[in-house]
């Protein structure tokens, strides 16, 4: 396939960049938005990133990159999808923060290019953004 696998997502939020990135971190606020998942971490370049529901890992990964209030890079593969577990397979994700007179512009991107059957990956993935970020929105406007 010839065209790029990259999710670009960007959603402005009614809030300090700091509640934003409480959003993002907290296991307690992520398991309102992230489809029943906690996110569990000690938040360190490197560190893994795990999200857990029902006592279950359902997807693993690592922090590539973290400025608290401003940046989170990191890795993510599901292990119960079939495929190998092997650094091609875990896909990229990025959420920036930028803010500006109490508002938040929080964009996400999702990189599938490399990964064993991307292009499905890709396809599965599109439509969770939307739902993901206007859970952030809600949650920390509220």
């Amino acid at each position: 396939m010839s065209e790029e696998l990259i999710i670009r997502k960007e959603i402005t939020i009614n809030a300090s960049s700091d509640k934003v990135w409480d959003a993002l971190t907290n296991s307690e606020m992520t398991k309102q938005y992230m489809f029943g998942c906690e996110l569990s971490s000690d938040w360190q370049l490197g560190s893994e990133l795990l999200w857990i529901a029902g006592g279950m890992t359902v997807v693993q990964g690592h922090i590539t990159k973290i400025e608290p209030g401003k940046s989170l890079h990191y890795t993510t593969f599901d292990p119960n999808m079939g495929l190998e577990d092997k650094p091609e397979n875990y896909l990229r994700v990025t959420y920036d923060l930028a803010e500006a007179d109490g508002h938040t512009q929080l964009s996400v991107t999702q990189d599938f290019n490399g990964a064993d059957d991307a292009e499905t990956r890709y396809n599965d993935g599109a439509g969770g953004w939307d739902a993901v970020l206007n859970g952030i929105k809600e949650l920390v406007e509220s």
